[in-house]
């Protein structure tokens, strides 16, 4: 809890950094490059969204 100034605020802070960490998560091994680009602006625009809404 370091930081945060109750354990509410960090809880918060850790959903929303889970969503966002989970969609950047792309096993880059497994995929050829512009697939994982387009995989990449994906994650990008929908992190775009969550950030507006």
């Amino acid at each position: 809890m370091k930081r945060f100034k109750s354990q509410r605020h960090l809880q918060r802070f850790v959903s929303l950094h889970d969503q966002i960490a989970n969609l950047f998560h792309i096993p880059r091994h497994d995929i050829p490059s512009n697939h994982y680009r387009e995989l990449r602006s994906t994650a990008m625009n929908l992190r775009a969204k969550i950030a507006r809404a």
